[in-house]
């Protein structure tokens, strides 16, 4: 095995079952089942974070982490009286969000962010009261 730097701008990180780990391309709603992916994004536009859609991981948790620059997850009510919940992060922080929680992200700035979940069976949900 050759030991190389990896563009974490470029690539995502696949941690398998066995203890393989591998550079691959990110997958945004599928990857093999048991596989972790470690993702790095730069994002300047909510287009870039699909800020219009939910999206909801049935099998993990996600940690989504907000290395430089801010933005706010929002986490869809869990009944259709109840308000969206939002978490700020700035520069620095992370935030777990449970199991098949919807969530989505708009920006505050241009931003690096990381997220780390098993994205085997992720969905992706229009959001009907997207402006």
């Amino acid at each position: 095995m050759t030991t190389t730097p990896i563009n974490l701008f470029a690539s995502a990180l696949h941690f398998h079952p066995d203890g393989e780990v591998r550079a691959a391309e990110r997958q945004m709603t599928s990857s093999d089942f048991g596989v972790w992916q470690i993702a790095t994004f730069h994002v300047d536009t909510d287009a870039e974070v699909h800020a219009d859609h939910w999206e909801m991981h049935p099998e993990a948790e996600e940690a989504v982490c907000c290395l430089t620059g801010g933005v706010r997850l929002y986490l869809r009510p869990a009944t259709p009286d109840d308000a969206e919940e939002m978490v700020q992060l700035p520069a620095g922080t992370a935030v777990i969000v449970p199991r098949g929680r919807w969530h989505r992200l708009e920006l505050d700035a241009p931003s690096d962010l990381m997220s780390v979940t098993l994205r085997h069976g992720t969905r992706l949900e229009k959001r009907t009261d997207a402006r």
